[in-house]
């Protein structure tokens, strides 16, 4: 073989390592794939419970997971409207940190940083505030259950005190 084709040859084989190097970098976002989608909310939607849905999408070339969800309220005894509630969450690495965060903003005008944990079950995942933040806490849990629907529990600690359940619901994955 002349010396131009062995370079050739080398060169190829070079390049077919750089690429099935490059296809074995772990994806860093594995373990919150399991959210990714469009979710509704599942309910017989009798008086007292929300309707809602939410959305989880990947965006920015992969750097941020972004949760955009809805709830819609039936009206209180003496109320004439009930309320809409819109919430948008954006999940981000830091630059250099190996952890995930997340900020929560809504239209009722709440801001919420989160820090993300994962249980030791897959397909799990816990956004939790910093427990030495003064005020109260709050903590916002997804799993997907074995018949495919998302499971999420949002909990508030006021100051000196335990978790309790403010809100749950259970999602289902729209086709």
């Amino acid at each position: 073989m002349k010396p131009v084709g062995i370079f050739v040859l080398l060169a190829f084989l070079a390049s077919g390592l750089v690429f099935a190097q490059a296809a074995k970098v772990p994806d860093n976002w594995a373990r919150l794939s399991f959210l990714a989608g469009e979710w509704e909310g599942v309910g017989t939607g009798a008086p007292g419970e929300a309707i809602g849905g939410t959305s989880f999408a990947f965006d920015l070339d992969k750097k941020i997971l972004v949760r955009k969800n809805w709830a819609k309220y039936p009206p209180q005894p003496g109320e004439k409207t009930g309320l809409f509630h819109q919430d948008l969450m954006i999940i981000y690495r830091s630059p250099g940190e190996s952890s995930f965060r997340a900020i929560y903003f809504d239209n009722e005008d709440h801001v919420i940083n989160y820090f993300v944990s994962f249980p030791e079950k897959p397909n799990a995942a816990v956004f939790e505030t910093d427990p030495a933040q003064k005020g109260p806490l709050f903590r916002l849990t997804y799993e997907l259950r074995a018949d495919g629907t998302l499971a999420n529990v949002f909990l508030i600690a006021g100051p000196g005190e335990g978790f309790k359940v403010y809100a749950q619901g259970v999602l289902k994955k729209k086709r």
